[in-house]
């Protein structure tokens, strides 16, 4: 399943049905699992730790040192859970040594071509990340997220469960889960209801975060009353829940 003019180093490690195309470059301490697929010309440096059923397109940079000035050549890694599409062109840092030193993609993502993934980023499950989306470092995007074409994350910056990003739109404040961000600088512009019904929200579950968005939005209310708002609301409306938990880890505010 190696080819021929494959480059595969010695310490590398490999599950038996891995699948690897010509011209990639596998170095020491990358880890492989079961099903995943190396595309041609993919460079995948350690360390590095890659799950079952990934596939790789060609030309993708996995796992080569972040673009950090401080970085000093310390053993961070990358590591990739399982069933993701990276296609192609696509760079996936490690981490750095002044975060949690290493940069982690979940499951069953979908990264279209050209998407650039910093140091110590955090990709959680079943996001989407279209062509050409380049964040900074550190940047935390939650469960189902999709972001749009073009989109640019400032470092730091966290995009909640279910959110959904405009085509080139630039987020420099986090994004709460279920809102739909547009502009340049991104604001909020409605819930991601659309989203939420394919995923199985109910209706009622739908309002419920209508109504919050009203609250965080709408109503007038400073930040600090809205948040508050929510946490008594999420007392009998458990589907708003991400909202409390993501209001105690924002660093960068919220866009508003």
């Amino acid at each position: 399943m190696i080819h021929p003019r494959a480059l595969v180093d010695p310490k590398a490690r490999l599950a038996e049905d891995v699948t690897i195309g010509p011209f990639a470059v596998i170095g020491a301490n990358v880890e492989i699992g079961a099903g995943t697929e190396i595309g041609a010309h993919v460079v995948v440096e350690g360390p590095t730790v890659i799950g079952r059923n990934n596939r790789i397109f060609p030309y993708a940079s996995v796992g080569l040192a972040p673009q950090d000035k401080k970085f000093a050549g310390e053993p961070t890694r990358l590591v990739i859970g399982d069933g993701n599409m990276i296609r192609e062109c696509c760079t996936l840092n490690r981490g750095t040594a002044q975060d949690r030193g290493e940069t982690a993609i979940g499951s069953d993502n979908w990264i279209m071509a050209y998407v650039h993934i910093a140091h110590d980023c955090v990709i959680a499950n079943h996001a989407i990340l279209a062509n050409n989306v380049t964040m900074g470092g550190h940047v935390h995007i939650g469960d189902w997220a999709i972001l749009g074409g073009f989109s640019k994350i400032h470092q730091f910056c966290r995009l909640g469960a279910h959110c959904f990003t405009q085509m080139d739109c630039g987020i420099g404040k986090d994004v709460p889960p279920y809102v739909m961000a547009a502009g340049m600088p991104a604001r909020p512009r409605g819930i991601n209801s659309e989203g939420l019904g394919r995923r199985g929200f109910t209706r009622g579950q739908i309002q419920a975060i209508k109504d919050a968005y009203r609250i965080l939005y709408r109503s007038g209310l400073r930040l600090v009353e809205a948040r508050k708002a929510l946490e008594q609301r999420a007392r009998d409306e458990p589907v708003l829940a991400p909202f409390v938990e993501f209001f105690k880890t924002s660093e960068r505010s919220i866009i508003r």
